[in-house]
C-alpha cells in the first residue's frame, strides 16, 4: 500500500502497538519519538522511517516534515498523567500539560493539514476517562483531554467532507507513563477491579481502535469521542 501514516508518540504503550499494527498489515509508516534509543529499536524492528524529536520543542514539525511530507493519517498517540490535589497545582502545570496534549497536536494539524486535505486523510487524537467521569486529584489531565475532546468535533466540522477527524478515550493502560501508579501491585488490582471488565487496558485495546479509525475500514466515520475503558465511563 502506497498511503503513509504518521503516528507521533510511537515508543509507547499504544504507539508502538499501532505501529506494529499497520506494519503487519502492508501500511507504510514513519513514526516519531523523543527517545532516540527506544525510537531506532523500533523502526529497525519494523524497518520504517522515524524521525527523533519532542513534541514540547519548537520547531519539531518541521523537524518532521523534513523527513516525510505526504501522509494519508496522522495518530497522535501522546500523553501524560499529571495528578495533583488543586491546591497544589500551578498554572506551569496546566501550561506544559496543555502544551504537550493539546497546543502541540494543533501544530502538527496544522503542518500536514494540507496533505491530509489532499489525501483524504484521517485524524486520530487520544483524550482519557477523566475527561468525562470525575476521579480525584485529575483536574490538569481532565481540562487538557476534555479541550482535546472539544477540538475533535470542532475540526471534524471544519475539514468535513475531506479530512476525518476522531478521538479515543481509554482509561487507565499498562505503559511507562502508568508505571508509577501501577507499582504497587494491590493499587494496580485495586484499580482493574474498578471496570466491569475487571482489568486494566493494554495498548492494543485502543492501538486497534486507532487502526480502524485511521484507516478507510471507518471512512464513514468522523467527529467521535470513543471510549475504550472496560466499560469505566458508563457502567460503574
Amino acid at each position: 500500500m502506497s498511503d503513509k501514516y504518521l503516528i507521533f508518540g510511537a515508543t509507547g504503550s499504544i504507539g508502538s502497538n499501532l505501529s506494529r499494527l499497520l506494519k503487519t498489515s502492508g501500511y507504510d509508516i514513519h513514526i516519531v519519538g523523543r527517545n532516540n534509543d527506544e525510537l531506532s529499536t523500533l523502526s529497525d524492528q519494523l524497518g520504517c522511517s522515524s524521525t527523533v524529536a519532542d513534541v514540547l520543542e519548537d520547531g519539531f514539525v518541521d523537524k518532521v516534515k523534513a523527513d516525510v511530507d505526504n501522509i494519508k493519517g496522522i495518530a497522535y498517540c501522546v500523553g501524560s498523567i499529571d495528578l495533583k490535589p488543586i491546591r497544589m497545582v500551578t498554572e506551569q502545570d496546566f501550561n506544559k500539560c496543555m502544551k504537550l496534549n493539546l497546543y502541540s497536536a494543533v501544530e502538527v494539524i496544522k503542518g500536514f493539514q494540507e496533505s491530509l486535505k489532499k489525501n483524504k486523510g484521517s485524524l486520530v487524537l487520544f483524550s482519557t476517562v477523566a475527561a468525562q467521569r470525575g476521579f480525584t486529584n485529575h483536574s490538569i489531565i481532565a481540562s487538557t483531554k476534555a479541550a482535546v475532546e472539544g477540538l475533535t468535533v470542532s475540526l471534524a466540522a471544519e475539514f468535513a467532507p475531506n479530512i476525518r477527524v476522531n478521538c479515543i478515550a481509554p482509561s487507565l493502560t499498562k505503559s511507562k507513563i502508568a508505571q508509577p501508579m501501577l507499582k504497587n501491585t494491590a493499587v494496580a488490582e485495586g484499580i482493574a477491579k474498578a471496570h466491569p471488565l475487571k482489568r486494566l487496558g493494554e495498548g492494543i485495546d485502543s492501538a486497534s481502535l486507532a487502526k480502524f479509525l485511521i484507516t478507510e475500514e471507518s471512512s464513514w466515520v468522523t467527529g467521535q469521542i470513543i471510549a475504550v475503558d472496560g466499560g469505566r465511563s458508563k457502567l460503574s
